[in-house]
Order: C-alpha cells, then structure tokens, then sequence
C-alpha cells in the first residue's frame, strides 16, 4: 500500500499539520485501518477509495491513532492535495464521508479550499474542560453535538500561555476541546497578525495537541462570523507548528484556505 506524508495548512515542509494519506482499492477490516493509524501515529491517517456509488470521486474516512473521527479538516485538505496533484488538469476533487457528507477541495491560487459543513456551536457550561485547561475569570464555553467544546477567552497572549492538564481533559472523553481569542490583525507581530488565534486540544482521543485542526474552524467560523460581522477572515492555530488559515462563511459550508507540501512518500507493508 502506497503512503504519502503531507503537511496541510504548510508553505514549507515541518509546518501545519502532518497527516498520512493512503490509496485504497478495497477497504480493509476496520481494525487494520486502526491499526494502520497507531503504526502511523500522526494525528491523522485518511484512507481514500474510488467511490462506486458515483456520488463523489472518493470515499473518505480518517483514523487518530486511537479512534475514527467523524471529520477531519486537514486530513482532507491533503487528500485533495494528493488527488489533484496527480493531475495538473484537474481543479476539484469530492469526497463521501459516512458522518461528515460530502466535502470537497479545489485548487485556489497556490493552495486550495476546503469546503467543510458549518457546525455552529450553542452556548453551554463545560466546568470540567475549564478547569482542566487551567483557566482564571470569566470564558464563554459553547458546545457542538459532534463533541467539540468551545471555549473562548479574552486575550491571544492567553491561549499561547495556555499548559492544560491533560489527564483532565482526557477524562472528559472523545472531546475536542478549541480555545479561541481575538488575534491582533495588523499588527506586523508575525503569529499575531490575524483576526483569530485559537489552539486545539484531543487527550482523549490521543492527541494532546493537535498543530492545525481544519474540523475545528468548522466550529469556530459561524461564532466568528457572528461576533465579528462578516463572513470572511484570517486565523491562526499556534501551536508549537503554527498554521494559518483563510476562513470564509457560505451559507451551510465553511471553506477554509491553506497551502500543502508532500513531505514523504513510500510503501507501507501488511
């Protein structure tokens, strides 16, 4: 089986977020594909196959090491990357999900866009994420079905600062857990030049902390939108990797923008 290391939301290797993509021709036992994810231990391995239906070009699923998740930005960013970078000639690509829909990347100026559902958050408390993320004073905690806690603080130079326990957080379960503030745009500071800033965190999925999270922003961008009255802005995920992001709201979908590089390529062995 053909494996190809990809960092998406990069414009240079050892940036963004890695992840494994992986061409099939017929799907394995769900427990090789896990089993196939732990050997890779990336934050994500996509697994893509033709899709007979005729419905998209490719099914899509995406194993963490430890668990199937029901959507992954930046694995399907670097899916597409790989799709259409075997054909100069083609501009879009489409994916079936089992829990996610239809998704789908297309080539936009050097990189691409993502178009991903927009799944925006209600308010509820979430005590335990706070306290385990260490947190003093007042945040705004929202919630989305799909287990993505929403905790938004008033400063950038807190989420940077932010040393969660995450033997707390992993005690929450299968919970992606999104920290946000206001970025600084304008300000020529580098990470702190965009409107967002956010950090992402998934012990208990087996990922501490996840470098840039596509599925994420999926969340975040209808808040955004809302509270800062328009549709379209920048954001930056910093974590020790960093990744920046184009964020546009479009009705149902949000569509995210960002760059890939293919790092590594080679054979995987059953």
């Amino acid at each position: 089986m053909t494996i190809h290391q990809i960092d998406a939301f990069a414009d240079r290797p050892f940036a963004g977020n890695p992840a494994a993509v992986m061409p099939l021709d017929a799907w394995p036992a769900d427990d090789v594909l896990q089993a196939i994810a732990a050997e890779n231990n990336l934050s994500e391995t996509a697994f893509i196959l033709p899709d007979a239906s005729g419905e998209a070009d490719y099914e899509l699923r995406w194993f963490t090491p430890a668990a199937e998740v029901v959507l992954c930005g930046h694995a399907t960013l670097a899916s597409g990357h790989f799709v259409l970078g075997q054909d100069a000639g083609r501009d879009r690509v489409t994916f079936r999900t089992r829990k996610a829909g239809m998704l789908a990347v297309e080539r936009a100026g050097e990189g691409y866009a993502l178009a991903l559902p927009a799944w925006g958050p209600s308010p509820k408390p979430l005590p335990a994420i706070v306290a385990a993320l260490g947190l003093d004073g007042a945040v705004e905690t929202l919630w989305h079905e799909h287990r993505y806690g929403l905790v938004v603080v008033e400063h950038a130079d807190i989420v940077r600062a932010l040393d969660p326990d995450f033997r707390k957080l992993a005690a929450e379960g299968d919970v992606l857990t999104i920290v946000t503030a206001p970025g600084d745009p304008g300000s020529g500071s580098g990470a702190g030049d965009t409107d967002i800033i956010s950090r992402v965190f998934a012990p208990g999925a087996g990922i501490d902390e996840d470098p840039v999270t596509g599925s994420a922003h999926a969340v975040m961008v209808p808040y955004w939108a809302k509270r800062l009255g328009r549709n379209a802005f920048t954001a930056y995920q910093a974590s020790a990797r960093g990744g920046r992001l184009s964020c546009r709201l479009d009705g149902e979908r949000v569509v995210l923008g960002g760059g890939c590089v293919t790092v590594m390529e080679g054979v995987f062995r059953l």
